[in-house]
C-alpha cells in the first residue's frame, strides 16, 4: 500500500486542522493506519492508530481528547482531527499502516512498514 499524507500547514495556538492519509492499494480494510510525528531534534513519537476491520482507536498520552481518527475503507482514506493545537504539537506528521497488526505493536513504529511522505504543522503561539 502507498500512503500520502496532507493537510499540514500554519495555524495558531488554539486552532483545529484536520489530516488526511489517503492509501493506494488493494485491501486497505486490513490496515491498521497511524499518525506519528516528528519534531525537531526529538524522536518520532506516536500519535494515535485506527485498527483494520472495527476500527477501534487508539491515541497517545498527550492527545488527551484533543485528536480525533477516523477511516473511510471505502475511499481509503484516514483522518486526525486535531483541535485545541499548541505550540509543543508542531511536528512533521507521518501516517503509517501496516496489515492486520496485533494490538500489543499499534503505538511502535518498526512494526509499520508502510509510511507517507509526512506533512508539516507548525502551530504558533
Amino acid at each position: 500500500v502507498q500512503l500520502q499524507a496532507s493537510g499540514g500547514g500554519l495555524v495558531q495556538a488554539g486552532d483545529s486542522r484536520r489530516l488526511s492519509c489517503e492509501a493506494s492499494g488493494r485491501a486497505f480494510i486490513s490496515y491498521t493506519v497511524a499518525w506519528f510525528r516528528q519534531a525537531p531534534d526529538k524522536a518520532r513519537e506516536f500519535v494515535s492508530a485506527i485498527k483494520y476491520g472495527v476500527g477501534t482507536t487508539y491515541y497517545g498520552d498527550f492527545v488527551k481528547g484533543r485528536f480525533t481518527i477516523s477511516r473511510d475503507n471505502d475511499k481509503k482514506m484516514v483522518w486526525l482531527q486535531m483541535n485545541n493545537l499548541q505550540p509543543e504539537d508542531t511536528a512533521v506528521y507521518y501516517c503509517a499502516a501496516d496489515s492486520c497488526l496485533h494490538d500489543h505493536y499499534y503505538g511502535t513504529e518498526r512494526y509499520y512498514n508502510f509510511w507517507g511522505q509526512g506533512t508539516q504543522v507548525t502551530v504558533s503561539s
